[in-house]
């Protein structure tokens, strides 16, 4: 896990985090753009995995973009997502404060080829968006769609009540 200044705020039970991560409703991933300067973020639906302490995350998308260059390019990403998030008011501008969790990290992205882990990756990103499994992924579907995988190597959770 990645250190954090604001101790106070870090959370660092990894059951806590991968329930964090369950209420997410979007993953922007982080993409450095060498050609033109930039960084390059995308919000994406996800799914997800964990086996042990590691977390692997599932989008989909078309074949061909920027996303899709930018993974072929330079696939070391960072992401972030977050849920339940209020504004705290007060009664001066400083006092103003958020009620949040949040996760950032980073890791390797890629390009799935094989048509059994685009279906397992397609099931995941479903079952975390609908609640539902078992769902049907014709042939043709799949040759016209893009699905990837976010290896994490690092990240961090922190929570403000």
């Amino acid at each position: 896990m990645r250190p954090m200044r604001r101790k106070d705020r870090q959370v660092t039970d990894f059951n806590k985090i991968i329930d964090i991560i369950g209420r997410c409703d979007c993953c922007r991933l982080g993409f450095w753009d060498e050609e033109a300067k930039q960084v390059y973020i995308v919000p994406l639906n996800f799914g997800y995995t964990v086996e042990g302490e590691k977390v692997t995350f599932y989008f989909h998308g078309a074949h061909e973009g920027r996303k899709i260059d930018l993974i072929k390019k330079a696939p070391s990403v960072g992401f972030e997502m977050d849920t339940n998030y209020k504004l705290n008011e007060g009664d001066e501008a400083c006092e103003y404060s958020a009620r949040f969790q949040s996760i950032i990290g980073n890791g390797v992205i890629s390009l799935i080829e094989d048509v059994e882990e685009k279906k397992q990756g397609l099931e995941l990103l479903m079952k975390h968006v609908s609640g539902r499994d078992g769902w049907e992924y014709p042939e043709q579907m799949l040759k016209n769609m893009s699905v990837m995988k976010l290896e994490v190597e690092e990240l961090a959770c922190k929570e403000h009540e």
